[in-house]
């Protein structure tokens, strides 16, 4: 069973790919790609923040 620092680290995983996909969808105009994106980048901001971790700095999408 993953311990949180594993789970917080699949978190942060995730949250710079969906961030990085989030500004792709973006510069496509795939706006329903962006917004199901959106949903996801929410969840796991959420989570990381439930964590304790500070997403000043690797929070590129500020939304």
């Amino acid at each position: 069973m993953p311990n949180g620092l594993e789970i917080t680290k699949a978190a942060l995983d995730d949250f710079k790919k969906i961030q990085a996909y989030m500004q792709l969808a973006k510069k496509e105009n795939a706006i329903e790609t962006y917004a199901e994106l959106k949903k996801e980048y929410h969840t796991l901001k959420a989570v990381l923040n439930v964590a304790g971790v500070n997403l000043n700095d690797i929070d590129e999408i500020k939304e």
